[in-house]
């Protein structure tokens, strides 16, 4: 034990033969440090910029390009290579220069285009910060792309002060779009060919059934909807604008200015009034004025990626989750996120049991609520894994008693690499003990698929109206690696920050993520701390790895005790750090600790002078 300098600081010695699932964490990052390069080879031209068309339509497809490698800086933070940080950076530049010749980016930002979009899209950003806050250009970037939402830009007029509001569901870098153009939609008429009608009284195709599909290829068709869109849908806010807290939220982990914590409350308050006004319901649509249904004649429901188009209720919870989660990592109040819990109570109020199943509904129509599904687990899991508190544990147990299956149901890897958080869930709190295998196992197999793609990818033929190509092959795939290191479901898609129980930094290197040959695994989630296992996989040499409580400082370590091991005596202090030293092929299995939110977030890096010397620092 050492007890001097600005961290806890533990040592351990004595080599061990390494676990299984830590030489396969090793294995794993240094087949993606190697795989991102080829990836980037295959794919992109010297410049950077993605082989593919000169020339591309609407306002959609910035986000699929920037999600084809959004994973670059996820991996760094984990502990990829120098390289890949900077493929992260270059890939960054090359698709924005590219989408903004082809005319849906301005001023570096999106022109115009919805929030569950721009949340693909700005995740990216996020990561940069955390790769590197002391990168002037990200910095600059994250603060004039706040200055759109916060008044501050006169060319982006998309914040209402007067009515807490962002002004239409479509806004960016030219403010908000008021009127939408058939040109904006025409990639994605073919997809909404299949979804349901976003009104169930198009003149000339009133239906009776709620899921009546209207065909978009048909222009007639087409013409009365957008007309109906534009009529209903904008101007006014939408629930889905809440996403805009995480851009919010990055501008003060760079600077720490008040005024961007308060415009993430205030327009937070603003939407929980609206709810308070509609009888506990958050509306989907509030007009120029601030009325609720003001330009769809009265109702509550109808408004863009609202309650009944074109996904329903789980837009909803995702978007108030993220807002909240971001209220809750600047203040450290759990309360900001009652408004996700109650529109989730909400559904489960109305839940029925069907063919055996329980089942809430996800829309609502002018026939009132419809399409009854199972709730969907991930949104509770997240708010669980967030708060720690045994009401949002209970939530979990009422709404999802058999969870058994989450543990063995085949691998699910979303867009980008997206790693569903139920069998993670299961075993950092004591039911899925052969999680660590799976997700290695599961990992390695979505890896091993999308090489086998790549070398078999007909690029030559590939549709070059498919802007999705490329997110589906990168075999950068870390989430999986993400949960099991860093104690979380990983971020929330669609705009969420990344909230963990740890991070790590290489303190030899002054980096982030871990130090090559370590491996990382927390155990244990409970709300006064974590179990953390770190193994140092080389048998010859130290390793140094500076544990951070949070991902941003926000968490505190207390108290730090060596679990089933001799030699590792209890280390208290009050600090954000924990500093550990293995000794060649040494392994520390800790019970840490912690004070959940008790420090000031921020994308800074550890003070490296500092942690030279170890030791424990008191928290101000």
């Amino acid at each position: 034990m050492i007890q001097s300098g600005p961290a806890i600081a533990l040592e351990a010695h004595g080599r061990a033969i390494p676990p299984s699932w830590a030489i396969a964490q090793r294995y794993l990052i240094d087949v993606m440090d190697r795989a991102a390069p080829a990836f980037v080879e295959r794919y992109t031209r010297p410049d950077g910029t993605l082989i593919w068309r000169d020339a591309w339509p609407g306002m959609d497809g910035s986000d699929d390009g920037y999600e084809s490698f959004v994973a670059f800086p996820l991996f760094y933070i984990l502990g990829g290579g120098e390289h890949v940080r900077r493929f992260a950076q270059s890939e960054w530049d090359a698709v924005t220069w590219q989408f903004t010749r082809y005319g849906q980016v301005y001023r570096e930002f999106d022109a115009y285009y919805d929030w569950m979009h721009h949340g693909e899209s700005y995740t990216y950003l996020a990561y940069l910060g955390m790769a590197d806050p002391e990168r002037y250009v990200d910095r600059e970037r994250a603060i004039r792309f706040a200055g759109m939402y916060d008044g501050e830009d006169p060319e982006a007029p998309n914040w209402d002060p007067v009515h807490k509001m962002i002004r239409s569901p479509i806004n960016g870098s030219r403010g908000p779009r008021f009127v939408m153009s058939a040109e904006d939609w025409v990639t994605h008429r073919p997809v909404l060919a299949n979804y349901l009608a976003p009104y169930e009284d198009v003149p000339g195709h009133a239906c009776s059934d709620p899921l009546c599909v209207l065909d978009w290829t048909d222009g007639e068709a087409f013409a009365k909807i957008l007309s109906l869109m534009n009529e209903r849908m904008v101007p006014g806010d939408i629930p889905l604008n809440l996403n805009a807290t995480s851009l919010m939220t990055q501008a003060y982990l760079y600077t720490a200015e008040e005024k961007y914590k308060q415009w993430v409350l205030e327009y937070l308050a603003a939407w929980r009034e609206r709810a308070e006004r509609n009888g506990g319901i958050v509306p989907d649509n509030v007009g120029p004025t601030g009325q609720i249904g003001e330009r769809m004649g009265g109702k509550w429901w109808g408004g863009y990626y609202g309650w009944r188009w074109p996904h329903g209720a789980w837009i909803i919870l995702e978007s108030t989750l993220i807002a909240g989660s971001n209220a809750l990592l600047l203040t450290g109040d759990p309360s900001w996120l009652d408004l996700h819990r109650s529109q989730a109570d909400l559904l489960w109020s109305l839940r029925e049991e069907r063919d055996g199943q329980t089942v809430v509904p996800f829309r609502y129509g002018d026939t009132g609520w419809f399409d009854y599904r199972p709730p969907q687990a991930r949104h509770y899991l997240h708010l669980y894994s967030l708060t720690q508190d045994p009401a949002d544990r209970a939530r979990i147990e009422e709404r999802f008693p058999d969870r058994g299956e989450w543990y063995t149901a085949p691998p699910s890897f979303g867009k980008a690499g997206h790693f569903w958080p139920e069998r993670w869930f299961g075993y950092v709190f004591g039911e899925n003990p052969g999680y660590p295998e799976q997700a290695i196992a599961d990992t390695m197999a979505c890896m091993r698929g999308r090489l086998e793609q790549i070398e078999n990818d007909d690029w030559a033929h590939v549709d070059e109206w498919d802007v999705h190509h490329w997110q589906n092959l990168n075999p950068v795939v870390p989430e999986g690696l993400v949960q099991m290191a860093m104690g979380t479901p990983a971020a929330i898609y669609h705009g969420g920050l990344l909230q963990a129980s740890v991070r790590y930094f290489d303190l030899e290197r002054r980096r982030p993520g871990l130090p090559e040959h370590v491996a990382a695994l927390v155990e244990r989630v409970r709300p006064e701390g974590i179990r953390l296992t770190l193994v140092n996989t080389d048998a010859l040499q130290e390793h140094e790895v500076v544990v951070q409580g949070g991902a941003f400082g926000e968490h505190g370590f207390v108290r730090a005790r060596g679990v089933d091991r001799e030699g590792v005596s209890p280390a208290e202090g009050a600090g954000k750090y924990l500093l550990v030293r293995l000794g060649p092929g040494a392994q520390l299995c800790a019970d840490l600790d912690m004070r959940r939110f008790a420090n000031d977030p921020s994308y800074a890096l550890p003070p490296w002078e500092q942690l030279q010397g170890g030791g424990s620092e008191e928290r101000k």
